[in-house]
């Protein structure tokens, strides 16, 4: 399930404004050193893929994401779109020689 606030609705009508409404996929963005996030990307559902129309707008996203999901919610604000999910994913804490990770690169 997605849900879409009033708010990121808007933020999707100002994005598409003179342009075609193109499908819309929630998917998995590389994250550095806290691991993959929900981002949003302009691409057209596959066989893989579930698909919701939500407030005019068509979202896809891997059936098999949506399974560890649960859901997905989209909103926006003056920092721009946020997505989040009902079920907790990804890693955190790689040890990247640049995030605060607790390890140090002189050991």
């Amino acid at each position: 399930m997605i849900e879409v606030s009033d708010a990121a609705c808007k933020g999707l009508d100002a994005y598409f404004d003179g342009k075609d409404k193109e499908p819309i996929r929630v998917c998995l963005t590389p994250g550095g050193c806290s691991g993959p996030r929900l981002g949003l990307a302009l691409d057209g559902p596959g066989d893989a893929d579930e698909v919701f129309v939500e407030k005019e707008y068509v979202f896809c996203i891997n059936k098999e994401l949506l399974g560890v999901l649960k859901s997905v919610k989209l909103d926006f604000s003056d920092q721009g779109f946020s997505i989040e999910s009902e079920e907790a994913f990804g890693g955190g804490g790689g040890g990247c020689a640049g995030c605060q990770s607790g390890c140090s690169q002189d050991a």
